[in-house]
């Protein structure tokens, strides 16, 4: 078990979280879940109902969809994040190339905590637009 003051450490280097404080990374690191998958365990399926974010402290997860690879999370990647958002199936299966350590955080726990934080809400946007530039510049 990581303590708060690991997981903030941990939650620093995450590129969502890149304009967070510390103290709101600790908010962040009080509403996760630590959870082990074994390896070629299913996380989540295509078509499942969106309700948390993964964030891999350690392990690799395949992101599929229909046989094609999407990506391989590993190390302080993050995938799930649109669950945060919205509330629509996921678009991909998620399964474990090996076990693999994660943080899990779950969309009502961070609705609350955004509510009470302002500084979080702006810090996620920013790093959501910057990803979102990113995408588009790369797809034009």
């Amino acid at each position: 078990m990581l303590t708060v003051v690991e997981k903030v450490i941990f939650l620093q280097d995450v590129d969502i979280f890149e304009f967070a404080s510390s103290e709101d990374l600790s908010y962040i690191a009080m509403i996760t879940e630590e959870m082990t998958f074994p390896a070629d365990e299913k996380i989540y399926s295509l078509g499942d109902a969106s309700e948390a974010m993964f964030l891999v402290i350690d392990g690799k997860v395949r992101l599929h969809r229909n046989g094609d690879e999407v990506m391989i999370a590993q190390r302080k990647d993050v995938f799930g994040t649109w669950a945060l958002f919205d509330d629509e199936p996921r678009i991909v299966t998620a399964t474990c190339l090996q076990e693999s350590h994660l943080l899990r955080i779950e969309r009502e726990d961070f609705f609350d905590l955004l509510a009470d934080h302002q500084r979080i809400t702006e810090g996620i946007l920013k790093s959501m637009s910057k990803r979102l530039r990113a995408l588009l510049t790369r797809t034009a």
